[in-house]
């Protein structure tokens, strides 16, 4: 192997620029030509690689986003635009490519060893959490703070008015987030596709709460609950004869400076993806479980699930 390219895609996340620095200086340290893949597959397809060096990545581990862009192709979703990547790839003389993101990246990337693309090994980078083979994926820690900090300044102006507050959290159709930000919150209740929707005793044991003396009420909501934090709001707010305000954090979880551990599992990640090429392993993903590297098969990471664990659920119930 002589020549490897990087390439991020699908959504960003905090600490896709930690796993870029660590592909490209593990690379160099192995004697690899390095590329960096421009907007994702579209780049793929179109033929966007820039060369990259210890140089081109200096003063990037702290910056949220990625420095190599990213986006969804459609081109790319077609037999001709797999055909295309490949045979840019081909073009180029690129001998391995990692690539970072979620289980749509992963999927691309299955498509793309189909139609004789190079060996490929995934870094797992989502806030959602949801790809299975790690126990975190890169930017779930910093969406996780993130989530944190606006529930703890929500909660003081909710506190102030007594009011009833509802947060709407990403993660698509996954709960880490909002579990894991409900619980170091400290929320009065959590609503996320992985919990039975129990409205009426979570209702009766939130008034329970309020006629007891409790001043304010702080929900969180997986944008993947019901029809959102809106209707769950409509419907629970005129129970609880509280006056109620709905927040939802958007795009503002993905973006921001990366924590400690999104910028050293990147880093650890990064390594152990270009390691794994030069090893002549193809089609994995590498991940951390128990803190350990593991490596999941391209197809595990979208047919099985990352699920919430019971044991945090059962947390979360006993301290709502």
């Amino acid at each position: 192997m002589k020549r490897i390219a990087v390439l991020t895609s699908g959504g960003d996340a905090p600490g896709m620029n930690a796993a870029i620095r660590a592909v490209v200086r593990a690379g160099v340290e192995h004697g690899l030509e390095v590329f960096g893949v421009r907007r994702g597959y579209a780049g793929l397809v179109a033929g966007h690689f820039t060369p990259m060096d210890r140089t081109t990545v200096v003063n990037i581990v702290h910056s949220g986003g990625t420095i190599l862009g990213t986006g969804r192709s459609e081109q790319f979703r077609t037999l001709e635009g797999q055909h295309s990547a490949a045979e840019q790839l081909a073009l180029n003389r690129i001998n391995g490519l990692v690539l970072i993101g979620g289980d749509g990246t992963f999927r691309g990337a299955s498509a793309l060893a189909s139609v004789g693309g190079p060996a490929a090994v995934g870094i797992p980078a989502t806030i959602d959490n949801d790809v299975f083979g790690a126990d975190r994926s890169l930017g779930f820690d910093t969406a996780v703070n993130t989530a944190l900090g606006a529930i703890d300044r929500i909660r003081d102006t909710a506190t102030s008015h007594e009011l009833l507050h509802f947060v709407e959290v990403m993660g698509r159709e996954s709960g880490w987030l909002a579990v894991s930000a409900g619980l170091a919150g400290g929320a009065e209740a959590v609503f996320c596709p992985e919990i039975p929707s129990e409205l009426d005793a979570t209702i009766a044991r939130l008034r329970a709460s309020v006629e007891a003396g409790k001043r304010s009420v702080l929900i969180v909501v997986a944008e993947g609950y019901g029809e959102g934090a809106h209707a769950l709001a409509a419907y629970v707010g005129p129970r609880l004869d509280l006056d109620y305000r709905v927040t939802t954090l958007g795009h503002t979880q993905r973006g921001g400076s990366p924590t400690a551990i999104d910028r050293t599992t990147g880093a650890t990640l990064g390594v152990a993806a270009v390691d794994a090429l030069v090893a002549g392993r193809s089609g994995v993903v590498v991940g951390e479980r128990s803190e350990n590297i593991v490596e999941t098969p391209f197809e595990a990471t979208w047919s099985r699930s990352h699920e919430v664990p019971a044991n945090r659920l059962a947390l979360l119930h006993r301290l709502g």
